[in-house]
């Protein structure tokens, strides 16, 4: 079985607007998975559904045998431990350090009072300058996130998103504000997370040199459909004409 299998993914914000239509796809464990499409085509929907950020209308989402939809809260946050998320405004508290905001990745495994004393244990803090030292920048745990460069933020969102061990990790666009050296560096390094980790990486990308070049499998939308889903290899010039509506070379790569 699948680790994440999604079978009729349907939502709506209003009731004549249909944002996802009917959305089917799998992720297998350790496979890199993007997800292309022009924007408004339902791709940050879509990543925010599989793990409740957004509520669905209606469909499954079964991750690691447990349907999603279906989980009261409190198991909700213990499912959600298992699935981090990258964004792509980063999403850290700037005026805490580096070190601190990795950490928050822990919330999840803590009770209330614990998150608000910051009661991490000492494999806790060495889990953190580990991963800071495999992401390239443990000379820079101590300080403030707000004086790091956009790509080296990005990293600290990938510790945090590490620390919790997960099984899959969310990633909303996480190149999108990046230049292209800092974007290839993060891609770079979510790649081997799937090939050294074994963790299922499922990606939004507006750019498809970029997912033909690091994805296992492609999935595209347009308006709220599912209208490609193969590997990186089938994903041809016909195939994004039906994601897009354009030729290939009008699109803006980077």
């Amino acid at each position: 079985m699948a680790l994440l299998e999604v079978q009729g993914l349907t939502k709506s914000y209003q009731a004549n607007v249909t944002v996802l239509q009917d959305i089917h796809f799998h992720a297998e464990a350790g496979e890199f998975l993007s997800i292309i499409g022009p924007s408004g085509a339902g791709k940050s929907t879509l990543l925010r559904c599989l793990n409740r950020l957004i509520e669905a209308d209606a469909g499954d989402i079964t991750f690691d045998k447990k349907n999603i939809r279906d989980l009261k809260r409190n198991e909700l946050r213990k499912v959600r431990t298992d699935i981090g998320m990258v964004f792509q405004h980063y999403n850290l508290v700037p005026r805490l350090t580096v070190i601190e905001n990795v950490l928050h990745g822990r919330f999840g495994y803590k009770s209330t009072l614990q998150g608000i004393l910051g009661l991490f244990s000492e494999e806790e803090k060495e889990r953190a300058f580990f991963l800071l030292k495999k992401l390239g920048i443990e000379e820079h745990a101590y300080k403030r996130c707000d004086q790091l460069s956009g790509g080296q933020q990005q990293r600290v969102g990938i510790c945090r998103a590490l620390i919790q061990n997960p099984k899959l990790i969310l990633c909303d666009e996480p190149i999108a504000s990046l230049d292209p050296h800092s974007s290839k560096v993060i891609m770079d390094y979510l790649k081997s997370i799937t090939e050294e980790m074994g963790i299922t990486c499922i990606v939004n990308l507006h750019q498809v040199d970029v997912a033909q070049s690091y994805s296992d499998r492609v999935i595209g939308l347009n308006s709220g459909k599912l209208v490609f889903e193969g590997s990186a290899v089938q994903l041809t010039q016909s195939f994004i004409r039906d994601v897009y509506g354009m030729d290939t070379k009008e699109l803006i790569t980077g």
